[in-house]
């Protein structure tokens, strides 16, 4: 319906000499019309109009000019922005102004999610150097717009490849004292980049960034510390990314973090990232390992939900519960008796008359705890199978009225059986060898024997 006075305002503005009222007009009406509508409008427009009235030293022009660009440039798709307004989106990104340099770069953002767009933008090799040098500009917001769009491309192996290929990591290195902010993104884009395979992380180590964000966790500065944890706990998601921890002694020295944190009055700040740290790698890796090699992250965890605080009891409870949400992590839990017993009484006190959030956060950790997914391989439900009458030739009868799901589900509780250590002492070793028989048979095993029996009896 907008269709018909967008394009007229365009006709007026192009023939104006001076077109601020023109352009204020085509805000309003842009402004006014829905994404879905701007769609069939701008497809066709004369969009090169507005990018060209960039290019003045009138601020006020600017501005109105932005403002119609971020928004009738959402209407387009990023392919089509990659192929229609390369020239313009390249000129963007010189343009003296900020806010024409942090719109360039948002659009070209979306362009570089796309993975068509991606092949387009790399066809330039001049925008991804342009988008590069903007990182080290003075301005944040140009920078965090910089990197935001440098992240996007890394999510492609064609983006990846021309991130290493360019000056992009000399580029990070110049720009970390900007300030905190800046320091943070270039962290958060090296281990994004990082995460990606073995190879993208041995670029950025050889640069000396992950170095020197690894130094940061033990630096004077507690809340770049707490950055710095949060972006280490990032990097371990991967595999790869976790070997390269472990040789760099950073499990260690996050462990002497803990150790070290009880007498700093300011370790309320970064002690919940060093607990979700070790929290995250044991259920990665493997609760027994970990917790028996760290000995310090249990005690810790147990000390946060006794000693009840705002700001570290809710990340103890949710490490707790997932710990608890493995067999192996109830079984590490288990182990340590008395503490167990007296954080659980404690959970139990604050899920009855503890404040919503804590009450919540405990109910959610005591259901992981208490949850199993078959108590098959539980000693204790083990011992209450066997000593009911008649269990063992209910598990063994094949009778041919059984359906498929009942019998999936007899043969899972039969291996779940078995993966147990005691399975052999508590069900002996004839029921145990009849276990193990059922389970290579498989579960729609039929006795070939009875059957030739009973014809030979007809």
């Amino acid at each position: 319906m907008m269709a018909a006075p967008i394009e007229s305002l365009l006709n007026e503005i192009c023939e104006s000499e001076d077109p601020i009222e023109e352009l204020k007009s085509l805000r309003t009406a842009v402004l006014a019309t829905p994404v879905s509508g701007l769609r069939q409008v701008v497809s066709g427009a004369r969009l090169e109009i507005i990018f060209g009235l960039l290019n003045t030293n009138d601020k006020e022009q600017i501005e109105v000019c932005v403002e119609i660009l971020s928004r009738v440039l959402q209407a387009l798709e990023p392919i089509q922005l990659a192929q229609n307004y390369k020239t313009a989106l390249q000129s963007g990104l010189n343009h003296p102004n900020d806010s024409v340099k942090v719109l360039t770069l948002t659009q070209i953002g979306r362009v570089a999610g796309h993975a068509d767009g991606v092949t387009q933008m790399l066809n330039s090799a001049e925008i991804l150097r342009d988008v590069i040098q903007c990182i080290s500009v003075e301005r944040i917001a140009v920078a965090k717009e910089a990197i935001a769009a440098l992240s996007k491309l890394s999510n492609t192996k064609a983006g990846l490849d021309a991130l290493f290929r360019s000056d992009l990591l000399n580029k990070l290195k110049d720009v970390m004292l900007t300030s905190d902010i800046i320091r943070y993104r270039v962290y958060e884009l090296i281990v994004e980049l990082s995460t990606v395979s073995p190879v993208s992380l041995g670029y950025c180590a050889n640069s000396g960034l992950i170095s020197q964000m690894l130094e940061e966790l033990t630096g004077d500065d507690v809340l770049v510390r707490a950055t710095a944890i949060e972006m280490v706990t990032s990097l371990a998601q991967s595999q790869h990314g976790r070997q390269y921890l472990a040789q760099q002694g950073i499990m260690d020295k996050i462990s002497n973090m803990i150790i070290a944190a009880e007498s700093d009055p300011f370790s309320s700040l970064y002690l919940p990232g060093l607990v979700k740290f070790f929290g995250s790698l044991a259920i990665m890796e493997s609760p027994q390992q970990v917790c028996e090699k760290y000995p310090v992250f249990l005690e810790v965890v147990f000390s946060m939900v006794i000693n009840l605080d705002p700001t570290l009891t809710p990340v103890a409870l949710d490490t707790l519960g997932v710990l608890g949400s493995t067999v192996e992590g109830k079984q590490v839990l288990q182990k340590t008796g008395e503490k167990l017993t007296s954080a659980l009484k404690r959970m139990s006190k604050v899920a009855a008359d503890g404040d919503t959030e804590l009450r919540i956060r405990c109910l959610e950790a005591l259901a992981q705890l208490l949850t199993l997914p078959a108590i098959g391989c539980q000693p204790w439900a083990q011992q209450l199978m066997m000593d009911t009458p008649g269990f063992m030739e209910w598990v063994m009868d094949r009778s041919v009225g059984m359906g498929k799901e009942a019998k999936d589900c007899k043969f899972e509780l039969v291996g779940a059986l078995l993966s147990s250590s005691s399975a052999q002492e508590i069900f002996k070793a004839h029921n145990y060898l009849k276990l193990k028989t059922y389970l290579n048979e498989g579960p729609y095993y039929v006795n070939a024997v009875s059957s030739v029996t009973t014809e030979g009896a007809d």
